[in-house]
């Protein structure tokens, strides 16, 4: 019975001892402080210390660290991309090629400058091939757009129905891209069998290098344009 007597002196010995170690300390000089709470205190302070740290460079660190690992995503899936091009290299060079030819056949419908008057002559041609009466041929203004320029015609034609439609189709088979647009056909009063159209014939060709800068300059902000089919069809 008497040695859990003196474990208890002992620990109440101790409590003491630690009870006395934090008592009469002076705030304004933590050096003199007994050995305890000197290092509780310095513990404290490292701990504080690494949470300041942690909220203001480290914090910047890890916010860092996330923007480059998004980086490092996005140029992974870039490198994948152009791996697969590059591996499809020379199917993509043909289809390159095939791309050039067809604008290449795309360009030779649209007429030059020059060669205005002898489509306006040929479109003539084609209603006066068919018997059709001309009434009203009237070119626009024309409008320039950045590849190419587009040149309106008023056309009024009176004629039998079959002539208008076999009119409609020489049109359609011009060397040249011509289409008609805003049809309209309505038949001619005291005339059995004759039809009246109204319509307007758009013809487009490819600017000359000299419009070409022009419109560059016009809009310095693109990139210099070079011949582009202009995507109209018959």
């Amino acid at each position: 019975m008497a040695k859990p007597s003196k474990i208890s002196l002992d620990l109440k010995s101790v409590q003491e001892k630690l009870r006395a170690q934090f008592s009469g300390l002076d705030p304004n000089d933590p050096s003199q402080w007994p050995a305890l709470p000197r290092n509780l205190l310095f513990i404290v302070v490292c701990v504080a210390v690494i949470v300041a740290l942690w909220f203001t460079w480290l914090k910047t660190v890890d916010e860092e660290l996330l923007t480059e690992q998004a980086r490092e995503q996005t140029l992974r899936d870039d490198y994948r991309k152009k791996l697969v091009q590059a591996v499809n290299l020379d199917a993509l060079k043909k289809q390159l090629e095939q791309v050039q030819q067809y604008v290449a056949q795309l360009e030779k419908q649209l007429p030059s400058k020059a060669e205005m008057d002898a489509l306006l002559s040929d479109i003539n041609q084609a209603g006066l091939g068919r018997s059709l009466q001309f009434e009203l041929f009237r070119p626009g203004q024309v409008s320039v757009k950045e590849y190419y320029a587009e040149l309106p015609i008023t056309v009024r034609v009176t004629g039998g129905y079959h002539d208008i439609g076999l009119f409609a189709a020489d049109i359609a088979n011009l060397s040249r891209i011509v289409t008609l647009n805003n049809l309209a056909i309505v038949p001619v009063k005291d005339r059995d069998g004759f039809l009246t159209l109204d319509c307007v014939a758009k013809t487009f060709r490819y600017l000359d290098p000299e419009e070409v800068a022009m419109q560059q300059k016009a809009t310095p902000g693109k990139k210099p344009a070079g011949k582009k089919a202009t995507g109209a069809a018959k």
